[in-house]
């Protein structure tokens, strides 16, 4: 090695025995007393489509089917999943790790709320820290015989999904979307950074994609006319959910029990995860 090198190899048209080639191996170890069979990340192109109610409730749907379920929450700017369920302790720390708080009904979950003093104080940090923060919620926290982890990402394609997909071992994402047209655009960007990072897409759910009249049992598509269809067709991908625009839902949220919904829409994507291999009932 040359008393010159600083080891950018990429760059260094020498050929010598210190060579390292290939890309660099960004990929972070889970604490050593975890265990997570499956990682499952939920992404959207734009904020304000739901998807940390979507997270939310496929967390609560599998732990219904009788899987350890746990959330990580990675929207460290805008934390809403401990609001969804109540959550009022905060995570603890040791010597060994950080300890996830659970849910009533058993489900592990880590964010940043569960660590501030106050659920209202902002994180005003630049990007490389928050992407730091959310890699340590996977290297620092004790996650016990997970069988599935539910990563909450913020929208877009910025420093965190970019963690997370160079840093976690994620086997698949789901794309939350909604009924807008503009959404086709955002959606494709969302798709086309996970075949870049090579993570399979799953599926699509459509979120406020109707709402149904009580008093005549009509349909009425607030946002418009549906293009999931189109979306998914251009992409060859499934459509896990269409969600309905629900006031129980939204009140459930605000009042933290999400856990208390009874549902039905995410049947199909649960019996998808449950066909995933390695996955046995707890």
């Amino acid at each position: 090695m040359s008393e010159q090198c600083n080891e950018s190899c990429s760059s260094c048209g020498e050929d010598c025995a210190d060579r390292k080639e290939g890309n660099p191996d960004f990929s972070a170890k889970l604490h050593e007393q975890s265990r997570v069979k499956k990682v499952i990340g939920i992404v959207s192109g734009k904020g304000g489509v739901g998807k940390s109610l979507v997270t939310s409730m496929l967390a609560v749907s599998m732990k219904k089917r009788g899987y350890h379920t746990a959330i990580l929450d990675a929207d460290v700017t805008g934390p809403s999943i401990p609001k969804a369920f109540g959550l009022k302790e905060k995570a603890r720390g040791g010597e060994s790790g950080l300890i996830p708080v659970k849910s009533e009904a058993g489900i592990d979950i880590m964010s940043i709320n569960l660590l501030l003093p106050k659920d209202t104080d902002p994180v005003i940090w630049r990007g490389p820290i928050i992407a730091g923060i959310v890699k340590q919620f996977w290297t620092d926290a004790i996650w016990r015989d997970v069988d599935f982890m539910f990563i909450d990402m913020p929208p877009g394609t910025g420093d965190v999904p970019l963690t997370v997909f160079q840093s976690l071992p994620v086997d698949g994402i789901i794309v939350v979307t909604s009924p807008q047209e503009l959404v086709a655009m955002i959606v494709t960007k969302a798709v086309n950074m996970a075949k870049v990072m090579n993570i399979p897409v799953l599926g699509l759910v459509e979120n406020m994609s109707y709402f149904k009249c009580p008093d005549n049992g009509k349909e009425y598509r607030i946002f418009g006319e549906s293009h999931i269809e189109e979306i998914a067709a251009e992409h060859q991908l499934k459509i896990l959910a269409k969600l309905p625009i629900e006031p129980q839902i939204a009140a459930a949220c605000d009042q933290g029990a999400i856990e208390q919904v009874e549902e039905h829409w995410f049947d199909l994507a649960a019996e998808l995860l449950e066909k995933m291999e390695g996955i046995k009932h707890a």
